[in-house]
């Protein structure tokens, strides 16, 4: 009988090792309650923009976003417009000629200018969007552009030509430097070495990108389409960036907003996620990373 206790025990004790179940990911909204990945689904097909905000090294995010959209495509009949910070606005012409068949796969990849993690984490949203005929847009400004604005301010822009101006959003640039998000670049930009201009000039950038993301999400926004954009999260984190730019040109459309952050536990949503988006998706910090 003895041993019969102590074999039990031992099972017993082996069974809560190893019988854990472990939690890739968990969803919270806005209140910092738990909702399962149905419900986000199924709230996020009542809006007509979803601001997917992902960190760019994470699988679990770059797995959602494809996931997400073959949900909303498949099970709530939405027809999608997909968009990604990834694609810069004047690479438009060449993501068409791929996705029409144009141009073969070898072809784009060698004249766009693809992040190093592509093939990875963003060639499953192109190729989703080539096999269901989807249109997808090139939203961000050209880098080129951007580092302009870092260097020399948004006035450097007036200086375009008509063309080059065309990638962008429409100038002057609407800045807000109180915005929290912008604050906190301003004082990231403020480093040894750096004059106080360029330092005001650092967040300007990200401003920029906003607007110019903003601006090609409104233009390619179709009636009763779900317009599904991907860039990284600090762009619309606390309904700010991206988020602040659409409202600024059509308070009336309805836009969701998720965020990705990692946490060292993911049974509870830490305080400083709060509210940072209508869902916040969180990823253990010790999952592995794409790159």
């Amino acid at each position: 009988m003895k041993k019969f206790n102590l074999i039990l025990v031992v099972c017993l004790i082996i069974n809560t090792a190893t019988g854990q179940t472990l939690e890739a990911y968990r969803i919270y909204n806005n209140k910092g309650e738990p909702v399962s990945y149905g419900e986000m689904a199924k709230t996020l097909s009542e809006s007509s923009i979803v601001l997917f905000g992902e960190l760019h090294d994470n699988p679990i995010a770059h797995w959602l976003q494809i996931e997400l959209t073959n949900t909303l495509y498949n099970n709530f009949n939405k027809q999608l417009v997909l968009g990604a910070e990834m694609f810069e606005s004047d690479n438009q012409l060449i993501v068409n000629e791929y996705l029409s068949g144009t141009i073969n796969q070898k072809r784009f990849e060698e004249e766009a200018r693809l992040w190093p993690n592509y093939k990875t984490d963003y060639k499953p949203l192109i190729e989703f969007a080539k096999e269901k005929g989807l249109p997808f847009i090139a939203t961000n400004i050209p880098r080129r552009y951007a580092t302009v604005v870092s260097s020399s301010g948004f006035e450097a822009l007036e200086s375009l030509t008509s063309e080059a101006k065309s990638y962008i959003a429409p100038l002057p640039i609407d800045y807000d430097p109180t915005l929290p998000s912008y604050k906190a670049m301003l004082s990231m930009g403020g480093m040894p070495g750096k004059s106080m201009t360029a330092s005001e000039n650092f967040p300007k950038a990200q401003a920029v990108k906003d607007a110019t993301m903003a601006w090609f999400i409104n233009k390619n926004l179709k009636e009763n389409n779900i317009f599904i954009h991907f860039h990284g999260t600090y762009h619309s984190n606390n309904y700010e960036g991206i988020y602040w730019y659409l409202t600024r040109t059509n308070s009336k459309t309805k836009i969701a907003t998720i965020a990705t952050v990692i946490q060292d536990k993911t049974d509870v949503l830490e305080s400083e996620n709060n509210n940072l988006a209508n869902f916040i998706i969180v990823v253990p910090s010790r999952m592995t990373r794409t790159y």
